[in-house]
């Protein structure tokens, strides 16, 4: 081991008492083989301080730790013991380009001496002593500025001021200030190139980034398909942007701001994946990432049908047509309206209103009361698919949406099935409210009726498959990495509802 043990208990990091449980975790990070003694006290900022530490990173630098199959684990107090056979992989996965850059005064200072040194030798043939002196003094400065550098990194040089306390929990508008500013800080970070290309695909995990962390790579998504490029969107606008959107995602189960998260790298993934970027203008890329990011601005956790049956603002606002839909829409464009926020503001006239309407028939497109009249929609244009049609192009960039938002078991089973435990419990605390105000039920939220197999296996069998079905067949590219983990979750399904019904069928008095 390069460093020996690392041992971290409790706030201070003072050594626990003989009989304290511990564990020892065995990671890899920067080539070296690495182990850290955890107490059984220490909290999630210890642990995540201490792998900081080891990586030698900054506070605001983005770390991630890996199995060795790949997958990400949690880096926390629950992170589970292991052998150095399986060891860990910590990773910096976003940093600064220059993680140590001297100050602009430094290095003139150091180019002026040389510049003088020069001329010192061209007319008396030898460096005289005092710039001798001179020179050392300025090495001697860079390394110390570098050591403190790296000291404030590791948290070991502390800004001057009173101590930290463990105060009570933050209110909610604490809480998003303290992400904005994290957001902020890691803004400038070069994300490695290997998370970039892994949030391209499917099959990346969200549920091991947290709020700020998912604001970066929203704004990779934007920067790498050039939106800020073609579009003259200034960085700080679009970070405004991003924000506002995150901050009117309402913390409920399922339709939260991950939901909206995931919905974005999925649509993202999807246009590297069927090559779209050369198939569709930039400004249609533009509204269908955009719609994905907006598409459930402000859900209260509650669908159309009981907006509907409660006659709820919402349903009387909208006479009862998509209530939800059109007021994820109109609260997309009240942030959009804000100077600070407007990503669209140095389009044209004819360009904004292009990504207005594109972005509301997109978002109203997520009603799953007009699926079949969508669907049939495409499948009767499907095989005289044309992408130079804009008829043609619009119902695409509403079932590529649709796809987007429903896409959940299209991901590895790991990442999918605790969206499915968020989805039912949003859909039992409907059923419950309804019950209480003595109105319809859902059936399909009943907890008293449904389970997790039986709630999937007709989902998957008449929703999903005919829709992603008739999607690979415009991009066959798509069976490998959509298609098939959705035939593979129907099989999981299944089985599980066969040995639910087996269980009752043996229990039966």
């Amino acid at each position: 081991m390069s460093r020996g043990l690392i041992f971290i208990s409790g706030a201070c990091g003072v050594p626990a008492h003989p009989e304290m449980t511990t564990k020892i975790i065995h990671f890899m990070v920067h080539g070296k083989a690495e182990q850290a003694e955890l107490g059984a006290d220490c909290t999630a900022d210890d642990v995540k301080d201490l792998f900081r530490v080891a990586a030698d990173a900054a506070p605001h630098h983005i770390l991630k730790m890996y199995k060795a199959n790949g997958s990400v684990v949690n880096i926390s107090p629950m992170l589970e013991p292991n052998s150095q056979d399986s060891y860990y992989r910590l990773e910096v996965v976003a940093s600064d380009l220059q993680s140590v850059a001297m100050p602009v005064e430094v290095d003139n200072m150091e180019h002026r001496l040389c510049h003088l040194e020069t001329k010192v030798l061209e007319e008396s043939g030898k460096t005289p002593e005092i710039i001798c002196e001179l020179k050392g003094q300025v090495e001697s400065f860079k390394r110390k500025l570098e050591s403190v550098k790296h000291l404030s990194w590791m948290g070991l040089f502390r800004d001057e001021g009173p101590p930290k306390t463990r105060g009570p929990q933050l209110s909610m508008v604490e809480e998003r200030q303290q992400v904005r500013r994290k957001f902020l800080n890691m803004s400038s970070l070069q994300v490695t190139e290997e998370v970039r290309e892994h949030l391209k695909t499917p099959i990346f995990d969200n549920w091991q980034w947290e709020a700020a962390e998912m604001l970066v790579l929203l704004q990779v998504m934007f920067t790498d398909l050039d939106f800020l490029t073609v579009f003259h969107i200034e960085l700080d606008v679009l970070q405004n942007f991003l924000f506002e959107v995150y901050c009117h995602y309402n913390n409920i189960p399922f339709h939260n701001f991950q939901h909206c998260f995931c919905v974005t790298q999925m649509m993202y993934g999807l246009i590297w994946l069927t090559d779209l970027r050369n198939k569709l203008a930039r400004i249609d890329l533009l509204i269908m990432l955009t719609s994905a990011l907006c598409h459930d601005l402000d859900h209260p956790g509650y669908n159309n049908v009981y907006q509907i049956n409660a006659q709820t603002d919402l349903a009387l606002r909208y006479n009862d047509i998509s209530p939800l839909e059109n007021h994820h829409c109109a609260v997309a464009f009240g942030i959009l309206s804000k100077p600070e926020c407007n990503v669209l503001k140095h389009l044209t006239t004819e360009q904004y209103k292009h990504i207005r309407s594109g972005m509301i028939k997109c978002i109203l497109a997520t009603d799953m009361a007009r699926h079949n009249e969508i669907l049939n929609k495409f499948k009767s244009i499907q095989p005289k698919f044309d992408f130079r049609n804009k008829d043609h192009k619009e119902v695409l960039m509403k079932i590529m949406v649709k796809v987007s938002d429903i896409s959940n078991e299209a991901r590895p089973m790991n990442v999918a099935e605790p969206w499915l435990d968020c989805l039912l419990q949003e859909f039992f605390n409907q059923s419950d409210t309804e019950k209480l105000k003595g109105l319809p039920v859902t059936p399909f939220m009943d907890r008293d009726k449904v389970s997790k197999p039986t709630s999937q296996t007709s989902f998957i069998r008449f929703v999903l498959l005919p829709l992603f079905s008739e999607l690979t067949k415009l991009f066959p590219c798509l069976e490998q990495h959509i298609l098939e983990p959705v035939q593979r979750a129907l099989e999981y399904y299944s089985d599980l509802e066969k040995a639910v019904q087996q269980q009752e069928v043996t229990t039966k008095p």
